[in-house]
């Protein structure tokens, strides 16, 4: 694979290249790379993260299996104590409004139902596009964020997260102030000749 030459490759860390067999193409966000994989006629290129780059040029690249662009992963932290539970949901807000998480995420703050005479639990979930799973591990490392009694954390669990019989108590919309902004499915397989997309 021939990757293109490009300006400030650090610009790129985080992005992903697309690779359509007969060429390549380097910049695309997540969403963007699901527009593509969505098409008929891309489905089956393969598709690499930008992990480092370095200004000489050099980049760290990872291979991505294309399903995790059509998949939520999260991480889901319970408690027992309702206070202690809505002290984790606001803990993990205000750290996104000091320091955005690096993608967009929404967390939900949710009581499930009592089980077998037990008491209710409660659960903070913070639930994000898949292919961002170590990134968000990452930024809740730096965070130094410490939620839960128990924690668990990724695809089944939001999927099993989704189908619980649960009341929603709080909810938040995170945005990424790193993130690109993608670009439309029509925009996007409009340049799939364009070496370099951003």
């Amino acid at each position: 694979m021939k990757l293109p030459h490009l300006e400030e490759p650090q610009r790129y860390q985080g992005l992903y290249i697309f690779d359509f067999g007969d060429w390549t193409a380097v910049g695309y966000t997540g969403e963007e790379i699901a527009a593509l994989l969505d098409s008929e006629q891309y489905r089956s290129g393969k598709v690499y993260r930008i992990h480092r780059a370095w200004p000489d040029g050099r980049v760290e690249l990872r291979g991505v299996a294309s399903e995790r662009f059509h998949l939520e992963s999260g991480l889901l932290f319970y408690r027992d104590n309702p206070e202690l539970a809505r002290q984790d949901y606001a803990n993990l807000v205000a750290s996104a409004r000091v320091t955005s998480p690096p993608s967009r995420a929404f967390v939900q703050l949710a009581e499930l139902p009592a089980e077998g005479g037990s008491a209710s639990r409660y659960v903070t979930a913070l639930i994000y596009p898949a292919e961002c799973d170590e990134d968000v591990s990452a930024w809740l490392m730096d965070q130094r964020y410490d939620g839960g009694d128990v924690v668990e954390g990724g695809v089944s669990q939001v999927t099993d997260y989704y189908r619980l019989d649960k009341s929603i108590l709080e909810r938040d919309q995170l945005w990424s102030a790193n993130s690109e902004r993608s670009r439309s499915p029509e925009q996007v397989l409009a340049t799939v000749r364009n070496a370099v997309q951003r």
